[in-house]
């Protein structure tokens, strides 16, 4: 039987293992070579229907680039490669920037370059809306732009370069604006990791006075669990249309202050906060709330996983880590 070939950038990350794991779970014979400036921690014994390679390379290297795809000739490329963090792209902008707009335009023009006939997966992020108004949600696909970050304002120029390769050269290359999607595996640079860290150290903790330390708890985000996404995205490479941007999101938003309570809840303990201003982000977006029509339309996806699964199993990843 044959494998169909995927290119994963951004390869020792969260998303990418659950990437694979969907597609063991539905038995989707497969070849993956994973790439990343970072070491891979995964398994090669963990699949039977997925046989991957992983290469650690620099996507700012135009001849590791270059050799890698010559070699493999993908039929997909799930570009995941960033520095996805939004607070670290305040810290150091001009490496958020330079890092994550260059190492996709050195991607797609290799490809390009190299005549390789594939699909590109070009993840974006829901950051590029930026602040909005409740009038404006939810936001669709064709809501105006308003970056208020170093790493929203490189995801936009990610986009626009998409969009000039479409355009121009013909290349196949489908869009995302993915939502703050969470899960297992997930850093604890993230939001929802380092609450439920701190949450379960709580929980541990004796006495009364359970008190963390947060950011602004007020702002609402739509929180798609990880599982939905990497379905999202395997139906985006099957069914998505060339050239064209699909929000990846549950329609629904969640305040940081009810996620705290709700792990605190499945925890069994009752937790005080206080802010801490050097945790509060400049102009940070207070909501963001999008709508998956489109994805649903074109693909038949929409989300299974309810918030209060997605906390749980967070919640259980770093509990079986204790």
């Amino acid at each position: 039987m044959s494998k169909e070939k995927f290119l994963i950038t951004g390869f020792s990350g969260f998303v990418s293992k659950h990437f694979l794991d969907y597609m063991e779970r539905n038995k989707i014979f497969s070849e993956v070579l994973g790439v990343d400036i970072a070491e891979s921690s995964l398994v090669q014994d963990r699949y039977e229907y997925v046989s991957w390679v992983f290469k650690k390379i620099n996507l700012l290297n135009k001849e590791d680039v270059e050799r890698v795809i010559t070699e493999f000739k993908p039929q997909y490329v799930l570009h995941l490669a960033s520095n996805s963090s939004v607070a670290m792209s305040w810290k150091k902008p001009v490496e958020s920037f330079t890092n994550n707009t260059n190492i996709f335009l050195n991607l797609i023009e290799t490809i390009r370059l190299l005549n390789i006939n594939c699909r590109v997966l070009s993840i974006g992020s829901s950051e590029e809306y930026g602040n909005v108004s409740t009038d404006d949600l939810p936001l669709r696909e064709d809501h105006a732009l308003n970056p208020v970050s170093p790493y929203a304002v490189a995801r936009v120029s990610q986009e626009m370069l998409s969009k000039v390769y479409v355009d121009s050269y013909g290349m196949d290359i489908v869009l995302t604006r993915s939502f703050n999607h969470i899960g297992s595996y997930q850093k604890d640079i993230f939001v929802i990791s380092s609450f439920a860290k701190q949450l379960i150290a709580l929980s541990k903790k004796k006495g009364e006075d359970k008190d963390m330390t947060t950011g602004d708890t007020s702002i609402v985000r739509d929180f798609v669990d990880v599982r939905d996404v990497v379905h999202a995205y395997y139906l985006l490479f099957k069914k998505g249309e060339k050239g064209q941007l699909y929000n990846v999101c549950t329609g629904k938003g969640t305040s940081l202050e009810h996620a705290i309570e709700i792990m605190a809840e499945e925890l069994r303990i009752k937790v005080t906060h206080h802010t801490d201003a050097a945790l509060v982000r400049p102009n940070d977006n207070k909501i963001i709330l999008g709508s998956f029509d489109k994805i649903k339309r074109d693909t038949g996806w929409q989300p299974s996983f309810t918030i209060n699964d997605s906390l749980k199993e967070v919640l259980n990843f770093y509990l079986k880590m204790e």
